[in-house]
């Protein structure tokens, strides 16, 4: 991690951010940051001498399928709108509960990066353009974005956050039900799963059982914050259960 990913033209496109791996060595799936982001990091670091974040004010539910029939919603791409932030860019700008983010500057949004990686470009106080479907029709609205992200109790850290991104999967407890099907005491069920993502190619699908993450017992999120946040030479070790009831223990590297 931290190596330059270059086209066949020797041009920088990317840093190394994070390999999936079965066996734990230096082989399988990559992950990269995009050149244009790494850029606005260094940029900022060079000229306040620390990140600046810009945030919209929301949070969200990535729709597909199972999501949509969750929320009674028909459509089951974009971002639907759980809570606004209050005095948040997107409550000033009109944006309520219940509306669905489908594009972000005029371009269509299927996935929760898709507006993320747009956000992340920018600094507090940059206008960024947003269409929401209300009602059946599709409203415009232009958002200033905030200098400070929310804070409550229960939010994990800005590295949590952003290993959380790198697994791209979504969790909540288990069930007693649950826990006697796999006859485990602890655990939680992967609920979402993102295309792309480490979860995603190292096939943990939705339904399985993540017990422990590089051997501390895991029984909610706030576990989870606590055992990516706490890592040893960029190891994370997952062992669990496939949807079947069949056992994995699996390693990535992420730094």
């Amino acid at each position: 991690s931290g190596g330059a990913l270059v086209n066949t033209k020797g041009e920088l496109i990317g840093i190394n951010a994070a390999i999936a791996s079965h066996t734990g060595s230096y082989e399988g799936y990559g992950f990269a940051i995009p050149v244009n982001l790494a850029k606005k990091v260094l940029n900022d670091i060079q000229k306040f001498g620390s990140v600046k974040r810009g945030f919209i004010g929301v949070s969200f539910s990535e729709l597909n399928t199972d999501e949509a029939q969750r929320l009674g919603v028909t459509r089951t791409t974009g971002l639907y709108v759980n809570e606004l932030v209050d005095g948040g860019g997107a409550e000033k700008a009109g944006v309520q509960k219940g509306d669905i983010i489908v594009k972000v500057e005029g371009t269509p949004i299927y996935e929760s990066s898709d507006l993320q990686e747009r956000v992340g470009r920018l600094q507090p106080g940059d206008k960024i353009n947003i269409t929401v479907l209300r009602n059946g029709g599709e409203k415009n609205f232009a958002i200033t974005l905030k200098a400070d992200a929310p804070v409550k109790t229960a939010a994990v850290s800005k590295s949590a956050e952003e290993l959380f991104n790198k697994l791209g999967a979504s969790f909540k407890p288990l069930t007693s039900q649950e826990k006697a099907k796999f006859k485990v005491s602890n655990g939680v069920v992967v609920t979402q799963v993102r295309p792309g993502r480490l979860f995603y190619e190292t096939d943990i699908p939705v339904g399985s059982i993540i017990t422990n993450i590089n051997k501390q017992p895991i029984n909610s999120v706030a576990d989870i914050d606590k055992a990516i946040t706490n890592l040893r030479n960029g190891n994370l070790i997952i062992t669990g259960y496939y949807p079947d009831g069949t056992s994995f223990n699996n390693m990535f590297q992420v730094q």
